[in-house]
């Protein structure tokens, strides 16, 4: 492929812990290229020193909407906290609405005029061009109570357990090691953003209580939820398995995942599947990398879909459904 043929891509607040995940993704992509770069604090360094095999000539630039070099032809992912992405976006529609926008942050998961861009739930739509990506701790919770979603009888709860790196860098008690340390830290135990985004995408409700721990990445969520009729356990592995058997990047096991082995990995988990003695109550683990699953893995799926591409494309996984490489 000559450089002419790749598709640019720009990456906007590329110095937090998701953007550098992106960029390493970024880096190895056969088609895409990475554009700009944007960084408030490393204005004219290399990032080829954060990101081994960037191009030696590409460096950070300042991250003003207005002067931002806009693809036409390409995309640009906004890596920003909550509530900044309004005015980069207000700025690409006006000078260039046929660039394709993935906004990693909340701010648009609730705007019909976007695309909620979890694959694994239907967002698989060559062309679209304003992608909300999902939260981790949100794609995690969908994943693990979808296959059941027409069987629940009451709302479901979901216990989460996430590492410190989720916290993101700005200094602060959830992603402070020694405060974390021998700890577990409970925190927006109701009325979080993902337990709003969680029960407005499946249509149902659901109650979330997160939960920081001393490690750096990876997450796990422990779903209860409440079935209309008694279950067996083979049925509802059955469902999971029959439901996930598409996905690529999503795994169905018989035990319980371990959070300590998703680190590092693309693909969800989800097992440890355990019935009441009625068959009417369901508990069901599902566990994903943080920094991968929930965003920058899902952000590359959903640049991969918009351009019409494999939606694996530059991921690096084993063929076989759900198997990590």
């Amino acid at each position: 492929m000559t450089e002419a043929e790749r598709i640019p891509v720009g990456v906007v607040g590329a110095r937090g812990h998701v953007g550098v995940e992106l960029l390493r993704l970024l880096a190895a992509h056969p088609v895409f290229d990475v554009a700009f770069v944007t960084s408030r604090e490393r204005v004219g360094e290399p990032v080829g020193a954060d990101v081994p095999g960037m191009s030696p000539t590409l460096r950070y630039i300042a991250s003003s909407p207005g002067s931002l070099p806009l693809p036409a032809d390409g995309a640009v992912v906004l890596a920003l906290p909550n509530g900044i992405a309004k005015a980069y976006v207000e700025v690409i529609d006006r000078k260039s609405p046929t660039t394709i926008v993935v906004d990693l942050s909340a701010d648009y998961r609730f705007d019909d005029a976007w695309v909620y861009g979890l694959p694994e739930r239907g967002a698989r739509r060559a062309g679209m061009r304003r992608i909300s990506n999902p939260g981790c701790y949100a794609t995690a919770m969908q994943l693990a109570i979808a296959p059941m979603l027409d069987g629940l009888a009451a709302p479901s709860q979901c216990f989460g357990v996430s590492g410190y790196s989720g916290a993101g860098t700005s200094p602060s008690p959830r992603n402070d090691p020694m405060q974390l340390r021998d700890n577990l830290m409970p925190y927006t135990l109701a009325g979080h953003v993902h337990e709003r985004e969680v029960t407005r995408h499946l249509g149902h409700e659901v109650e979330f209580m997160p939960h920081v721990a001393p490690h750096f990445r990876g997450l796990t969520i422990t779903a209860n939820l409440h079935l209309r009729e008694a279950w067996s356990r083979e049925t509802v592995i059955q469902r999971y398995r029959e439901f996930y058997r598409p996905e690529p990047l999503v795994r169905v096991m018989d035990e319980a995942p371990w959070v300590n082995r998703i680190a590092g990995q693309h693909h969800a988990e989800i097992g440890g599947f355990t019935l009441s003695a009625d068959g009417q109550r369901l508990v069901a683990i599902a566990t994903l990398d943080n920094l991968l699953k929930g965003p920058a893995t899902q952000a590359l799926q959903n640049l991969n879909i918009a351009f019409g591409l494999p939606e694996c494309t530059g991921i690096p996984f084993d063929e076989r459904p759900g198997v990590p490489a």
